[in-house]
């Protein structure tokens, strides 16, 4: 069969696992295309107005698939751990797409770490079941694509340790989802441009998941999802070990999760003396405009780092 993996959202997250399980069950597995124009606008054409822009644009990589797959592959991602939750967006998301997608087969699978590991495993099970696989091949799936997953971690956080070692320029840290960060459309190419810019960059994807938990766990209330205690945590340990010249934060528009964030990072920046810039991506964001804003960001983390350094040697 082929299985289309709309490519927004978790994606950015999960990807080695998704693709790797659906490829060892015998699926000839179909990434959507990075997000381009016509995906865009398709996405905000079938999404609801109130839902925010990774949402909407994850409609127009559903509508890419849906026409040239068996099958699409949409896990509702319920809890990654035990006493919180992922976004709402995440819990609803496959019914969402059912409801606009009429005659459209999916492949749901439920993560919901609440319910423990065996929920997670049949979850997995059945879903390969669907797929035409036997139990015996979809358990070994299962582990060769959770080996993968680990292994595409565990690169990430060496080279988070590589880019620590960034001496002669500067480190920004970006506190943002996966999926507004690494997708350079609806990023409008922050990534690219910080390079051409010849600026180091950490995300959270470089902090292992035992230090962004212990630095999140400083906060006077443990917060109930976990992606939004990723970058808190993550921004804490660039902030206390002094990693990062600068902080960007990257948010959607109309994502409550994401407003309540901003104002923890702006006020633990500006404890620590820290620079912060936050960005807001919505369907009327412009490219221009933010080259400017990131040029003049780094420009003042730049001249502001050569004072402290003439300070000390002068």
């Amino acid at each position: 069969m082929k299985v289309g993996v709309p490519k927004g959202l978790l994606y950015y997250k999960y990807a080695p696992f998704w693709t790797t399980f659906l490829s060892e069950i015998g699926c000839e597995v179909v990434e959507s295309p990075d997000t381009n124009r016509p995906i865009f606008e398709r996405g905000l054409t079938l999404a609801e107005s109130e839902i925010c822009l990774p949402v909407k644009c994850y409609y127009g990589h559903v509508a890419a698939l849906a026409n040239t797959c068996d099958a699409i592959f949409v896990p509702r991602v319920v809890a990654v751990e035990n006493r919180a939750y992922t976004c709402p967006k995440f819990l609803g998301l496959p019914d969402m797409l059912k409801a606009t997608f009429d005659g459209v087969e999916f492949i749901f699978p439920e993560l919901n770490m609440r319910k423990g590991w065996r929920y997670y495993y049949r979850s997995y099970l059945q879903a390969a079941q669907q797929l035409g696989a036997s139990t015996s091949r979809a358990l070994e799936a299962i582990l060769k694509a959770e080996r993968a997953q680990r292994a595409r971690d565990t690169s990430l956080a060496r080279e988070g340790e590589a880019a620590q070692s960034h001496k002669d320029g500067i480190t920004i840290g970006i506190a943002g989802h996966a999926y507004n960060v690494f997708d350079s459309f609806l990023s409008l190419g922050l990534l690219e441009k910080l390079e051409s810019l010849s600026a180091a960059v950490l995300t959270p994807e470089n902090v292992p998941v035992r230090l962004w938990q212990k630095y999140s766990a400083r906060l006077p209330k443990h917060l109930f999802w976990t992606y939004e205690r990723e970058l808190i945590g993550s921004a804490l340990y660039w902030l206390e070990n002094k990693l990062v010249d600068g902080l960007i934060y990257v948010m959607s528009f109309a994502c409550g999760p994401d407003s309540i964030v901003q104002y923890v990072l702006e006020d633990e920046a500006h404890e620590y003396n820290i620079p912060i810039m936050p960005i807001v991506l919505d369907e009327h964001s412009g490219e221009a405009g933010l080259q400017t804003r990131v040029e003049a960001f780094v420009d003042m983390i730049t001249r502001k780092k050569r004072r402290a350094v003439a300070r000390r040697t002068g």
